[in-house]
């Protein structure tokens, strides 16, 4: 049996023989200690604080698992944090493997597996409430924080400071590639938990990087970086599209051999690329180049890691997120720009950012140097090429005509490319910000509440004017608090301090769940199941409407969002065109036309209703909109609604977003208010998701059960295919009717092309002529779309086969005109889809 790393930790608890156990654990692996982390682990194994700032691939995982096992040893409870769900799901199941299943949980926004563990990985906004909730009460003995530096950014820094200042108990392990000086927080460190704080920095690289700065164009670079064997490069660009348009510009010259072509394509075996931008990725990565960044589906980025891996692809196009904990081995790191468009201005990168991107150069134990070049501007390329083609001709050089940089935009030089080189990154700057939701959790950990709060805004890494700011905003917050009946100060006698407390049971997982879930239950309460449409208080198609209060507590999904602003200011302008209103007037209410926002009006007030007697909800902005019911009322495929929006680049965050909306709609709609037709909703959803891409949807399976998802050394490229669309009956059903749907919504607006384009052996011009002698429309509303419209027939289902029959809402309430069909149930298994093949438009 082969022994876990626990199982060879001391009984009882020795330093020095929990070093020499891990040291041999690590041996027995072909883990060789380098200086730096022999250093940090005798410090962790001590008891010390350490702050470990080495280079890139100097091991800093590594010394997190002496971290743990250190913790483990001496049966304490250890936290692992990260900036990003996906790093903490990727050292879950690291940790898995080396702790076994019973010793690792984790603990995210939707749910938690094994929470009680005694190794919890989880983003650092969950430990921060949970300090907040507790403070050095917390059951938490030691806490290591990867990718460390994001204490400096300005949004979620706080998450970073708040287990600082709080969790006085905790030994910490800081780690990141670029910290820069860390003097103050290792001296506050030191002060507060009463451990020395080791500071492990300034180490050489086991692998040195080779910077360079390249007059060349990007192809010329690359065809150079091939033949000098600095294979594989990774191009950093600052935008999805530009890593897009790279790869395809790339595809034209030769950057693998026929050999090789050969090789991935074995590798790549039977993937199933089913979307548009995945029939560019098939042939982007059959030619050795691989396309990486975060709006790309979850199982297209994992294929490109893969065969990066197995160093099958020579050339990889991506944006920025190398620098997160991304793992794709690669010799060259190309940097195409020095600056960047922040979300909010264009600016040049800082030394940080530079460095924590060049940090991915080099492969410890394939290269023995890593390297880095940085391209320079556009006109410096220009005019370097100009002067090469002059050459030695006095005459031709001076003809050449040097561009400029262009004006007003943020460039940079060879200059700018030294000093980053050169230098260090930024002091970390103190982020701390205060919410109602977090005093709440202050208030709710009882105790003396206000000496806590005052140590929260007064005892911190702020400088001493935001520490005044914070406590004037503590005391706003507080008063609104107490206005709205959450918090009562209660009097005690002999002067005492007055006992301050919630009025409010708070749920256990306050702050950590979506939150704006409590609202979500409240407005779901005013909806009745049972309204007609237009007669309800809200639009009357309740499950739908369902679907639009949980739309409205999640995060937006800008590019969707904006996509739909595109395209329905589009429709407006044609349409006003049409009317004959001028163009002033046009542009006037044109500004009125954004995205769908259902139940705007009546979420707003209810909202409004809401945060009077729960005013820590301001903290966080309601948002209507509608993504999963526009595509629920369109009654399109995933593929379908990413072209009409044209989000091939983003499809991966459309997913996300209805994998977010799906988990959020079954967690956290009571069972009672769940009727059938939102259980068909809730089914076609997350077969939706499955099919599309069944990683994020059986994620939380593999969670529950990681030990029969240990990856084996020999796992296929290829992930195993999603479970047949047809087995799941419920969620089968609903994409059926919906295709039916379909034909309806298009009969009704009459779109006769792509109706023959669906089914091109139907009349459906003679038909629709034919019911228009009769009706003058065709109902498209909830009653037109009610399951009770639809019959199924399923007694040829052994060959294969379902028939259908969908009737049409006509005015007159008939009912006489029906559309027949058949269901392919071998085709739809293939495709992931219902394949539905219309044989006839009659009336009876």
């Amino acid at each position: 049996m082969t022994l876990t790393l626990p199982d060879l930790a001391p009984r009882p608890y020795d330093a020095d023989a929990m070093y020499d156990a891990f040291v041999g654990w690590a041996d027995e692996r072909g883990f060789a200690l380098y200086p730096a982390q022999d250093e940090a682990i005798i410090e962790i194994v001590s008891g010390a604080n350490v702050i470990l700032s080495t280079p890139t691939g100097t091991g800093k995982s590594l010394v997190a698992v002496a971290a743990h096992a250190a913790s483990v040893a001496r049966g304490g409870r250890t936290f692992y944090t990260a900036p990003i769900k996906a790093l903490v799901s990727e050292k879950f199941f690291q940790l898995v493997e080396i702790f076994g299943a019973q010793s690792v949980g984790m603990v995210t926004g939707d749910s938690s597996v094994n929470a009680d563990a005694p190794i919890i990985c989880c983003t650092a906004e969950i430990l921060a409430n949970l300090a907040l909730r507790q403070g050095a009460d917390l059951e938490v003995d030691q806490v290591v924080m990867d990718e460390f530096h994001y204490y400096g950014d300005p949004e979620r820094g706080w998450a970073w400071q708040v287990p600082l200042i709080t969790l006085t108990r905790a030994q910490f392990i800081l780690m990141s590639a670029t910290l820069g000086d860390v003097t103050a927080i290792a001296d506050d460190l030191t002060r507060r938990t009463g451990r020395e704080t080791a500071r492990v920095t300034g180490v050489d690289r086991p692998v040195p990087l080779h910077f360079s700065y390249a007059k060349t164009p990007v192809q010329e670079t690359v065809e150079e970086l091939l033949e000098t064997r600095q294979a594989p490069v990774y191009i950093v660009h600052f935008s999805q599209a530009a890593a897009m348009e790279r790869a395809q510009a790339l595809s034209s010259i030769r950057i693998v051999s026929r050999e090789q072509r050969d090789e991935i394509a074995d590798a790549i075996g039977g993937f199933r690329f089913t979307t548009a931008f995945g029939k560019t990725l098939s042939r982007l990565v059959r030619a050795g180049i691989g396309v990486h960044h975060a709006g790309m589906l979850p199982r297209y980025r994992r294929l490109v890691e893969t065969l990066a891996q197995r160093g099958l692809l020579r050339v990889i196009c991506g944006t920025d997120t190398l620098g997160v904990g991304i793992n794709v081995p690669i010799r060259t790191v190309l940097i195409t720009a020095l600056a960047k468009f922040d979300g909010t201005k264009m600016r040049q990168i800082s030394a940080r950012e530079f460095h924590q991107i060049a940090g991915r150069a080099g492969r410890a134990g394939y290269d023995t140097a890593g390297t880095v070049v940085v391209l320079a501007p556009e006109h410096e390329i220009d005019n370097e090429t100009s002067v090469r083609k002059a050459g030695d001709d006095p005459k031709k050089l001076k003809k050449v005509v040097r561009k400029k940089a262009p004006a007003g935009q943020i460039t940079w030089g060879e200059g700018s490319f030294e000093r980053l080189v050169a230098a260090e990154p930024e002091p970390l700057t103190p982020h701390l910000q205060l919410s109602a939701a977090m005093l709440i959790n202050v208030i709710g950990r009882g105790g003396d509440v206000i000496g806590n709060i005052r140590s929260l805004v007064t005892d911190n890494h702020e400088p001493r004017a935001r520490q005044f700011e914070l406590a004037r905003r503590a005391l706003e917050i507080f008063r609104t608090l107490r206005d709205a009946g959450v918090v009562e100060i209660v009097p005690t006698p002999d002067a005492a301090p007055p006992i301050v407390r919630l009025t409010v049971d708070l749920p256990p997982n306050f702050a950590l769940n979506q939150p704006l879930s409590p609202f979500a239950l409240a407005a779901i309460e005013l909806l009745d199941p049972d309204a007609a449409p237009g007669s309800g208080i809200a639009t009357g198609h309740y499950a739908l409407d369902v679907v639009s209060v949980i739309e409205s507590t999640l995060d937006d999904p800008r590019p969707i969002l904006s996509q739909q602003q595109y395209k329905a200011r589009g429709e407006a302008v044609a349409a006003m065109k049409r009317d004959g209103v001028e163009y002033d007037q046009r542009m006037e209410l044109l500004e009125e036309v954004t995205w769908p926002k259902p139940l705007d009006e009546l979420l707003a007030q209810a909202f409004e209703t809401f945060a009077s007697s729960q005013p820590w909800v301001r903290d966080f902005e309601l948002s209507p909109k509608s993504v999963v019911r526009d595509m629920f009322e369109r009654s399109m495929s995933f593929g379908e609604y990413v072209f009409h929006y044209q989000l091939a680049r983003s499809e991966g965050l459309v997913l996300r977003y209805l994998s977010d909306a799906f988990r959020a709609i079954r967690q956290t709609v009571p069972t009672e208010a769940k009727n059938e037709e939102l259980l068909d909703i809730i089914e076609w959803l997350g077969e939706l998701v499955r099919q599309v891409d069944s990683s994020l949807v059986d994620e939380w399976n593999e969670l529950v059960d990681p030990t029969a998802h240990l990856p084996e050394d020999d796992a296929p490229v290829v992930p195993p295919a999603p479970p047949s669309v047809v087995t799941n009956r419920r969620a089968f059903m609903v994409l059926v009717r919906n295709e039916l749907f379909r034909r309806v919504q298009l009969a009704a607006l009459q779109r006769d092309d792509e109706l023959a384009e669906l089914d091109p052996d139907v009349d459906w011009p003679g038909a629709l002529d034919r019911y228009y002698d009769e009706h003058d429309e065709i109902g498209t509303g909830g009653a037109a779309r009610s399951p009770a419209l639809v019959t199924i027939d399923e007694t040829d289902a052994a060959n294969g086969t379902w028939r259908v029959e969908q009737t049409i809402d006509d005015p007159a309430g008939d009912h006489d005109w029906r559309i027949r069909a058949e269901v392919d149930l071998d085709a739809s298994a293939e495709e992931g889809a219902a394949v539905v093949r219309v044989t006839e438009v009659l009336r009876l």
